[in-house]
């Protein structure tokens, strides 16, 4: 059995924390964040501590997914979150143009992709890609997203991957 809600949240300096019923709202250096808690979920804050309780036995699990996003939410808030990506490929490339990506994937046009608000795109070289936000939620599905234009293949292990993927490469068929 997980022990997540079990373990508190300290908060850092600069984090302020409101709790207004069911309402949690964060403010911290990187913007303010807020979600709603479970209303099975109960939520303390003593000396820069918070602590997430369950009101009946099934909350337990509800406690412990409440408890992961308000840490997320407090790290997102401090720190943000980062995505790499790596285009593997001859002649793919991206470029980042404001809140537009441009990608260059081997079909017979261009791929432009609307960056959604809060996130910030870069490509420091042509064949990388790092995504920035401070909602781990939004981070991971635009490089979901992103990704799903060209999925790593297996034969010669092309596309779009995560920079700590592993690609398992299969041997080519033979006469």
């Amino acid at each position: 059995m997980s022990r997540v809600a079990s373990n508190p949240i300290t908060l850092p300096k600069g984090v302020e924390v409101n709790i207004n019923g069911q309402d949690v709202s964060v403010k911290g250096p990187k913007g303010n964040m807020a979600m709603a808690l479970h209303p099975s979920v109960g939520l303390q804050q003593e000396d820069g501590v918070l602590t997430v309780q369950a009101a009946e036995g099934q909350a337990r699990a509800m406690a412990g997914t409440m408890r992961a996003l308000l840490n997320n939410l407090v790290i997102g808030v401090t720190d943000g979150f980062e995505r790499k990506l790596e285009l593997v490929g001859v002649g793919y490339r991206a470029q980042a143009q404001g809140s537009k990506l441009t990608l260059s994937l081997g079909f017979s046009h261009p791929v432009e992709y609307q960056v959604p608000e809060g996130v910030t795109v870069e490509t420091p070289s042509q064949t990388e890609i790092v995504i920035k936000g401070s909602d781990k939620q939004k981070v991971g599905q635009v490089a979901a997203e992103i990704r799903a234009y060209r999925p790593p293949e297996p034969y010669k292990g092309k596309g779009v991957r995560y920079s700590d993927e592993r690609v398992v490469r299969k041997e080519a068929k033979k006469a």
